[in-house]
């Protein structure tokens, strides 16, 4: 009876401790994916015309949300736009958007500095810009493309995406994201310079 119950106890252990390594195994997985998704994130600026899916920018947009803020004040909403009329006309009017022309959707960060902490216009910005490289990063990962252009603080063409989208004056159109299946031909760049890290102090 002692022997059965030692190994009884010794299958247990095993199956803690496989439990533990495949646990292990599965975070190690996660972390190489994600290091592989922050490192093959591109700007891309050439798409096929494919329509993205609602679902797929509804996971894109609850990436962005998942970005710290300062005392998660979250300032920050989202204009996801997939009418092809409302694409061209921002494409028309921006100067540095012209992939909207073949980008399947587009996602408008806009930054709410009265929803920020203290109110505090810049939090509201740095805030609303963690939550768009996030969508840069979710794009990737779901294989399609994104690429960041800017509106703020550009006030003409802050003007144009308030007047084409109805945002309203005290809300920051921060930027455009183009989003859509890539064309091909956009391909991450390798921006490790060893010179720009100082290890303890500068």
């Amino acid at each position: 009876m002692r022997n059965k119950n030692i190994l009884i106890v010794g299958i247990l252990i095993t199956g803690l401790l496989m439990s533990d390594v495949d646990l292990f195994a599965e975070k190690e997985k996660k972390m190489s994916d994600v290091m592989s998704v922050i490192h093959s994130r591109k700007s891309v600026r050439h798409f096929t015309g494919q329509e993205v899916s609602t679902n797929l920018l509804d996971k894109i947009v609850r990436a962005g949300m998942a970005a710290p803020s300062a005392v998660n004040m979250q300032p920050w909403s989202f204009v996801v736009v997939t009418d092809r009329q409302t694409l061209d006309t921002l494409n028309d009017g921006l100067p540095y958007a012209k992939m909207l022309g073949k980008a399947g959707a587009a996602i408008i960060v806009c930054a709410i500095p009265e929803k920020a902490y203290e109110g505090l216009k810049e939090l509201a910005v740095i805030d609303s810009s963690l939550a768009g490289e996030n969508i840069l990063l979710a794009a990737e990962a779901l294989g399609l493309g994104a690429v960041w252009t800017a509106a703020y603080p550009y006030e003409d063409r802050m003007n144009i995406v308030r007047k084409v989208l109805g945002i309203p004056a005290n809300v920051i159109p921060l930027n455009v994201i183009p989003i859509g299946y890539p064309a091909g031909g956009d391909k991450p760049k390798n921006k490790y310079k060893p010179e720009y890290i100082h290890w303890q102090k500068w």
